[in-house]
């Protein structure tokens, strides 16, 4: 595992250093993905790494998991309070849409939104300090398209992105990450009690052996070609036309 680790952080180096930055960035939301991506970054700038918490309908200090994954990572951070932002701007869309707001889809517009903010807000503090933003996206979350377009899946760099959950637990142990950590319940924390593995209807350690080509089963099978088929789009650039011929 030392020499998995060892590999990504010079790949992370590499690759920062290929594009002229400064150094890395991670948005830090005390899931394990994102303290993992934390650890990487911080070894290899250990002077250049920064980590941004950006909660939205909480308060920083409220963020406990971020921020001890912050402090015992040893990674600069900031903390960003993005509620007034947010909801200034749900309602600015809310008023001009009016009456034909879809309230069908109104928590999900709501979810990808603070998605959205985040990316935004990540890029803008990259920029200042001349550093990429560095990705948390794992193996079975990008297979799945569980992650919001042009959110939590614009990064310039997607380090985790061949792992499986389990081999993202095992890197987090060998990191040091809290046990506190590595045993939640993977969320977006997009609203109150939201759980990865409910919103998917299957779970990782599913998906994990999906990918790997084991057997899980008709029903977790069929949903996991589900969330593929459905999501392609996000995997692929945005498509355009040939040029035109006439």
């Amino acid at each position: 595992m030392e020499k998995h680790i060892e590999y990504l952080v010079d790949w992370i180096r590499d690759q920062v250093n290929d594009a002229g930055a400064k150094g890395a960035l991670v948005g830090i939301s005390g899931g394990i993905d994102s303290a993992v991506v934390a650890y990487l970054i911080k070894r290899a700038f250990p002077d250049h790494s920064f980590g941004v918490i950006l909660p939205i309908n909480q308060r920083v200090e409220d963020q406990t998991d971020a921020v001890a994954v912050a402090e015992n990572s040893g990674i600069r951070y900031v903390g960003i309070e993005l509620t007034d932002t947010f909801h200034t701007a749900v309602k600015a869309m809310q008023e001009k849409v009016s009456n034909e707001w879809n309230e069908d889809n109104d928590r999900m517009v709501k979810a990808n939104f603070q998605a959205r903010l985040r990316m935004s807000t990540m890029y803008a503090v990259a920029q200042n300090y001349e550093y990429l933003v560095i990705g948390t996206g794992n193996a079975p979350e990008t297979y799945t398209g569980y992650f919001t377009k042009y959110g939590d899946g614009g990064a310039d760099l997607m380090p985790l992105l061949n792992l499986s959950k389990q081999e993202v637990r095992d890197m987090a142990e060998a990191l040091g990450v809290t046990e506190q950590v590595i045993s939640k319940p993977p969320s977006a924390e997009l609203w109150e009690g939201q759980t990865d593995e409910d919103e998917l209807g299957v779970s990782y350690d599913k998906i994990d052996a999906y990918i790997r080509g084991e057997s899980i089963g008709e029903k977790d099978e069929k949903r996991v070609k589900e969330l593929y088929d459905s999501t392609k789009h996000k995997r692929e650039i945005a498509p355009g036309p040939d040029r035109f011929k006439g």
